[in-house]
């Protein structure tokens, strides 16, 4: 249709284009940018659809400028707000856009964001916060604005929106900007401005000028308040005391979920196409429909939130929806906003021609899903027929998903004699013509045909690819650090004292001077001050609860040579097994080259590069003729089915059976459906053993597996019975071994002997695999997620029934199923009811661990089977569950769960291509603990799951530690903690490799040197205000010993907290003179202003010639007087104590090694 307006402008026109499937629509839009439009909105249905066209114009128009404008993250009237860094590029795009693009731009959003109102320009123009080198910055004035903006003041800068201020330096994460920005006031002028690395919190540029834009949508200043309170009371009455949202606003403070009020707050909103009046808007495919069917379900949810307030429930707070059109465009409220604009609405088939309807030329392109479904098709064959048929009339590119798969596919069309392909990085490198064939990596979905071009994707020829780009990764060690530090009243483990706990640091006064140090309480009251130097003597005892040791008893002394002499005992037998199975032989495997690559190229994922590893160390450990023993430990759903897959493939490829045992039915099940899916069209029979299977079945796969017939069988332990013989099993793999008992396990080393093993397992660091950490087994560790499992959103608000039956119904009509978990068994009934009550719609299951296992496991098949929609279970979930079809999980009173538990629970959510949600409830109206709300805010930051796989070994209580060899150790990790017991083992097992058997019980390196020379040591508590931070950098001192690591350390910290004070270089310095103290053998070194008294470790020097020279060399300043050495000096300054100090101890160090 075609609108006329006022004026003389020409009319705009809405065009239908038919057509335009995806990947050929951007050549559309790149049509429209070059016949002069100065900018076109693209309206993609959802941020997926974004994504792909993001992609699709970096290959088509690689130096267009592309900005985009996502939509909110959560659903209408939710209780929770957009995720802070969604938030804040909306607001950079906006400020970018009121501030005005130099030259022609393509915009990029959803339909979501754009059928919903924004702030208006001029509120956009006023809020910007402008800071320059050099010149004057008024503190009050930018706190007052971040304040304002929506920014948060945070201990460290780790996410945009976040801010810190530390004296004369303020660190802010800006939206939209590549990294934080670090300013350095002197006085109040800006000394200097730079960007820095959140996760080394090291510079990485210098800036000359600083501009900030809000970070939300709403501004709280004064005015905003005002006419929110006047709004909010015209709307729904005067408020009550129970009115949380109320009375935040009025206090100036940010609520969750402030945003879906966001017209309370200003005079006027627009929409997004006001910022653009001269736009082209074009309109992604089936807009229409998607369109209506979203203001239905936000008028519903409306209509909903309504509904519960009228019944107040006990369980939720107060919530009172704004009506839906101030903030959301209904379809007479979008006709109005684009009928100024020409608008282009895609259509993926061609529509019939008529007035306002073109044909954009494009086609659907060819799927191979017929060919990949027969077995005696060659899949590659028609792949080839079909791009030379193509290549008569058209370039012909085909579009893979990662470096690797293209690599792959070029071999494999090599193989069928289709030569001459050539690698392009994007389209300006497709000269114009026929008869080409171009490798691209582009995550296209599917190909197009149009305007003489062929575009090939993968997934035509492969089947679902799941693959994004590799978000840039949080280094999780810095983040560790940080994070796991201890909070008073944990119990931690004295190398020399044995079991206190923890109260906090202190300053003291040693020698007078003032000494941080931790202060630490045992039995019976008694105190102990540990200088923070020596905060490495400490490990942490892994146990809630235990028994504090004496002071000055002898009893730690005794439970640890006792724990010594075991030690050495379990690292004896383990070097023998070790020894013994390096001399076996075990049959040689290769893999079959084509083959290998066929099977290879069918994992829909692309490999990361531990899994990459894990495969090639895999398979070398099966060329290489002795028995493997490998144990691969990685997060749940990180690909360690892939590496069992690919070895089994290799084993049963050279003619041997592969035995696959898994802890449940359930798992076995699951391993049995994609092992069949897997190796459908292959020469390898593949069968299960378990429960499930029906008696007839199983004694004919016990019999083919005697014959030699079967060659992979999947089953639980009824595969250890005595009744299954193998004719000639050649790999056993074995998964979630920690789920073993002690019998089982003895079982599979019988079995283990001369064949090759791969144990796959989940939690991470596995304490059963101590074997691995020190060495005696080989271990892969798969620390990288896999790219697609990032999606997990999740959300940390109070429970709400609406929400909580929100998330469950959403869940419902998309065909899923949801996991409800909740911390007791006494909290099922509660949660049994208000499903019955408030979510009729759906059908659950309970399960919890007190059940039967049979039982249990039928009623964990249902599930899996899809009987039911909702599994309301206690944390028997965390082990092993795989179902696809489950994304949505909502946890009961988080605050009562461990990090790694909560940690282990997410991630069974996350495994498909659909988004998933994570919801953690806590009890309305009641403040959490602060631990509980650190681990929940660190659940809520940690997208980057690699890091949650060293995190949740901190936090992972040590969850079966059973022994490596017998039965009776995990006593012994009681006695001692688990850190500490790890590390003695290590210690063992290297001397008795090294061959010093003897010297194991008397000294095994675990102690520090004690210095004192009356100087002042300690981070001041104004320099580095958190505690937290203080004690993680304390802990990373500790283990730094060269010259260069502390002056790195010492160049961060100068970046991060300001110039040095003089206590913390004297620190660094007290660090130094520690390490050369503990190299030299010094246990004691205590310095004043006349000079040293030493005293060596257990009183004894390793060379005692050279200690003779020392002295001798002192020309009579030094003495020996009760196996102490005095030296005189005459040091009257801070700084001489210290360079003499170093000095001794680097002399004594050099007469060490002779």
């Amino acid at each position: 249709m075609t609108t006329s307006r006022p004026h003389s402008a020409p009319p705009r026109t809405h065009v239908t284009a038919g057509g335009a499937p995806e990947g050929h629509d951007a050549r559309i839009i790149a049509r429209e940018l070059e016949r002069g439009a100065g900018a076109v909105v693209h309206v993609a249905r959802d941020d997926k659809r974004l994504a792909a066209m993001r992609a699709a114009l970096e290959f088509f128009v690689p130096n267009a400028v592309v900005l985009d404008f996502p939509g909110w993250d959560c659903l209408p009237y939710d209780r929770v707000s957009p995720n802070p860094d969604i938030s804040a590029r909306r607001m950079a795009t906006l400020a970018a856009l009121t501030h005005g693009m130099p030259g022609p731009f393509i915009l990029l959003t959803t339909l979501n964001a754009a059928t919903q109102r924004v702030p208006a320009r001029e509120v956009l123009r006023e809020a910007a916060f402008t800071a320059q080198v050099g010149r004057r910055v008024d503190e009050e004035a930018l706190r007052n604005f971040l304040v304002r903006m929506g920014f948060t003041q945070a201990p460290t800068v780790l996410e945009p929106g976040d801010y810190a201020v530390r004296g004369g330096i303020i660190d802010i994460f800006p939206p939209g900007h590549p990294g934080p920005v670090r300013l350095d006031l002197f006085g109040d002028t800006l000394d200097g401005a730079r960007r820095f690395d959140p996760a080394t919190q090291r510079t990485t540029e210098k800036l000359d000028i600083v501009e900030l834009a809000p970070v939300s949508e709403v501004i709280l200043d004064d005015a905003a308040i005002t006419r929110f309170r006047q709004n909010y009371r015209i709307e729904f009455g005067a408020a009550g005391t129970d009115d949380p949202l109320y009375e935040a606003v009025s206090a100036g403070r940010k609520h969750a979920g402030i945003e879906h009020w966001l017209p309370f707050f200003h005079a006027r909103l627009e929409t997004l196409f006001d910022y653009l009046p001269d736009a082209v808007v074009v309109l992604d495919d089936q807009t229409k429909p998607a369109r209506i069917a979203r203001w239905e379900g936000i008028a519903d949810q409306y209509d909903n939130r309504r509904e519960a307030l009228k019944t107040k429930s006990r369980m939720g707070s107060v919530y009172k929806p704004a009506p839906p059109e101030l903030l959301y465009l209904n379809e007479g409220a979008w006709d109005a906003a684009v009928a100024d604009h020409r608008v282009l609405s895609l259509s993926a088939l061609p529509h019939g021609s008529g007035p306002g309807v073109i044909d954009a030329g494009g086609r659907i392109g060819r799927n191979f899903s017929p060919e990949r479904q027969q077995e005696k098709v060659s899949l590659f064959g028609a792949l080839a027929d079909h791009i030379r048929r193509s290549q008569r009339d058209s370039q012909v590119i085909v579009a893979s998903y990662s470096d690797g798969a293209r690599e792959r596919l070029r071999g494999l069309l090599e193989d069928e004699d289709l030569g001459g392909t050539t690698e392009i990085g994007d389209f300006r490198d497709v000269p114009e013509g026929n008869g080409g064939v171009f490798l691209t990596v582009w995550a296209l979905e599917h190909g197009f045909t149009g305007d003489g071009l062929t575009v090939i994707s993968e997934q035509d020829v492969l089947g679902d690819r799941l693959i994004r780009a590799p978000k840039k990764k949080r280094r999780a060690e810095n983040f560790l650090t940080e994070a796991q530090s201890l909070t008073p009243g944990d119990l931690v483990v004295h190398v020399d004292h044995g079991v206190g706990r923890y109260m906090g640091l202190e300053t003291i006064a040693a020698m007078g001077a003032p000494h941080e140090c931790i202060h630490l309480e045992y039995a019976e009251g008694a105190r102990l001050y540990l200088p923070v130097e020596n905060i490495e003597l400490l490990s942490r005892f892994g146990h809630e609860e235990g028994l504090l040791d004496k002071l000055g008893g002898g009893a730690w002394q005794a439970k640890k040579a006792r724990m010594k002499a075991r030690i050495r005992e379990v690292a004896d037998r383990l070097i023998r097994i070790a020894a013994e199975r390096a001399l076996r032989k075990a049959p040689v495997m290769d893999p079959p080259g084509d083959l290998w690559e066929q099977f290879s190229a069918r994992f829909p994922y692309q490999e990361t590069d531990d899994q990459l590893a894990a495969i090639a160390d895999t398979v070398a450990d099966m060329e290489s003729g002795t028995p493997m023993d490998r144990l691969i430990c990685g997060d749940v759903g990180f690909g360690k089915t892939e590496v069992a897959m690919r070895a089994a493939f290799l084993a049963a490829m050279s003619g041997r059976q592969v035995a696959v045992i898994a802890p449940t039915t359930l798992l076995a099940r699951q391993h049995f459906n994609s092992f069949a899916e897997r190796f459908r069209g292959f020469p390898v029979n593949v069968r299960q053993l378990s429960r499930f299977v029906p008696a007839k079945q199983a004694s004919e796969t016990r019999k083919g597996l005697t014959d030699g017939t079967i060659d992979i069988v999947i089953g639980t332990h009824a595969l250890l019975a005595k009744s299954v013989k193998f004719q000639d099993l050649g790999l056993l793999i074995i998964d979630e071994e920690q789920h073993f008992g002690v019998s089982h396990k003895e079982r599979l080393k019988e079995m283990r002997t001369d064949i090759h093993v791969l144990t796959l397992t989940a939690t991470p660091i596995p304490r059963t695999l101590q074997l691995s950490l020190t060495g005696v087994r080989d271990l892969s560790i798969i620390g990288t997620p896999p790219v697609d499992r990032l999606a997990i959103r999740t959300y940390v608000s109070e429970f709400d029934a609406v929400t909580v039956r929100e998330a469950l119904l959403r869940e419902h009509y998309r065909g899923g199923q949801s996991f409800y978990v909740v911390p007791r068994i006494s909290d099922l009934p509660e949660i049994e009811e208000f499903l019955r009550e408030q979510v009729p719609e759906v059908s659950f299951v309970t399960a919890n661990g007190q059940m039967a296992a049979t039982e249990l496991d039928d009623r964990m098949n249902a599930f899996y089977d899809g009987k039911y929609d909702v599994l309301l279970a206690t944390t028997i979930v965390e082990s092993g569950l795989d179902i696809p079809t489950a994304n949505t999980m909502i946890v009961h009173r988080a605050d009562m769960f461990g990090l790694a538990q909560l940690y282990q629970i997410r991630g069974r959510v996350g495994r498909s291509k659909t988004r998933a949600y994570a919801y953690m409830t806590t009890k309305p109206r009641t403040p959490l603990t602060p631990a509980a709300e650190k681990r929940l805010r660190v659940l809520g930051t940690l997208d980057s799951l690699g890091a949650g796989f060293t995190l949740a070994s901190q936090d992972l209580d040590i969850r079966g530690a059973g022994n490596l060899v017998g039965e009776e150790q995990s006593g012994h990790v009681r006695e001692v903690g688990y850190e500490l017991y790890q590390s003695m083992l290590e210690e063992a097992i290297s001397r008795i490799r090294s061959g010093q058997m003897e010297g194991l019980t008397d000294d095994d390196g675990q102690w520090a040197p004690q210095i004192n020379l009356g100087v002042p040591v300690l981070i001041p508590e104004d320099y580095v205000p958190d505690l937290d931070v203080r004690l993680g950098l304390y802990r990373r001192l500790s283990g730094l010993t060269t010259k260069v690591e502390l002056e790195g350390f010492a160049a961060e910290l100068i970046d991060r907290f300001g110039p040095l004070p003089k206590e913390v270089n004297t620190l660094l310095l007290i660090v130094r003179i520690k390490a050369m103290c503990k190299r030299a053998g010094i246990a004691k070194l205590d310095g004043g202003p006349k000079g040293a008294t030493i005293q060596f470790h257990n009183d004894k020097f390793a060379n005692p010639a050279g200690l003779v020279e020392f002295v001798q060399a002192q020309d009579g300043l030094a003495k020996i007087r009760d196996n102490k050495i005095v030296v005189r000096r005459d040091w009257q300054k801070t700084r001489d104590k210290i360079q003499g100090a170093f000095a001794i101890a680097r002399d004594l160090a050099e007469k060490v090694r002779g």
